[in-house]
């Protein structure tokens, strides 16, 4: 009987054990988020003292996301109705999501990408709204909603630096969900919420983080891939859609 060569007697050796190794997260300040919280916050005490001294909310007048006006030509509207709010539980339950979702979104993302996320978010929500109902309306909901479309996509698009990645992105779908319910109740503009959300989920999609990690073991940093270029482009290609629709419904009025 012949023996089988040696090396069929070798053993593997066992697989290496897993190594924990440590991943830097990005650590800049969150200057986007305290300037937008800055600005909404000053721009209600300004539609409060504008009531108080003159018995009428100048600010809001002049700002609110409102058709026969924008129809007239004052486009900035779009804008502006972002930073304005119709009650001190208005702005408070978005100054709080803002203050929650904002900081930690904005240090993956950077501050002139977070600064195009939210407006274009906030944009988008009023021209849906602008096509879909008559009514005026305010409020940094249509922004918040694209921040937590942003959110999801970047846990999702990074899942492996989210150990429960799965459960965050049940949870993001959950809170989502259940403010789009909340939006179907009388004075709430959903539309808006809508549109930011749409937008917001398109903007990080093409142009979110893209997060690698880099380095030597055990100590890695995070790098973003995503090419800047892209993300410029895909924020001119989010603004002539936007620009474009905008139009168009000056047109048919």
């Amino acid at each position: 009987m012949t023996q089988p060569p040696p090396s069929s007697y070798e053993t593997v050796p066992p697989p290496a054990e897993p190594r924990m190794v440590q991943v830097r997260i990005p650590d800049r300040t969150p200057w986007a988020t305290y300037i937008f919280l800055a600005l909404s916050i000053l721009a209600y005490l300004g539609q409060s003292l504008g009531t108080y001294l003159f018995g009428g909310d100048i600010v809001t007048a002049l700002g609110v996301k409102y058709g026969p006006l924008i129809a007239e030509g004052q486009l900035w509207r779009l804008v502006t109705a972002i930073f304005l709010h119709g009650s001190i539980l208005h702005i408070g339950f978005n100054m709080y999501a803002l203050y929650i979702i904002g900081p930690p979104l904005e240090r993956f993302w950077g501050a002139p990408r977070f600064v195009l996320l939210y407006l274009l978010s906030g944009i988008a929500g009023n021209v849906l709204s602008l096509w879909m109902t008559p009514a005026p309306s305010l409020g940094a909901s249509t922004s918040i909603f694209g921040l937590l479309a942003a959110e999801g996509i970047l846990v999702y698009r990074n899942a492996f630096l989210f150990p429960n990645a799965r459960k965050t992105l049940y949870n993001l779908a959950m809170i989502a969900g259940v403010n789009f319910v909340i939006g179907l109740s009388p004075g709430i503009d959903n539309w808006g919420h809508l549109g930011g959300f749409l937008a917001g989920g398109a903007f990080a999609w093409f142009a979110g983080p893209e997060l690698k990690p880099a380095g030597l073991p055990p100590l890695l940093e995070l790098v973003d891939a995503r090419p800047t270029r892209l993300v410029w482009v895909s924020a001119a290609v989010i603004a002539a859609i936007l620009g474009a629709l905008t139009i168009l419904w000056l047109a048919v009025q």
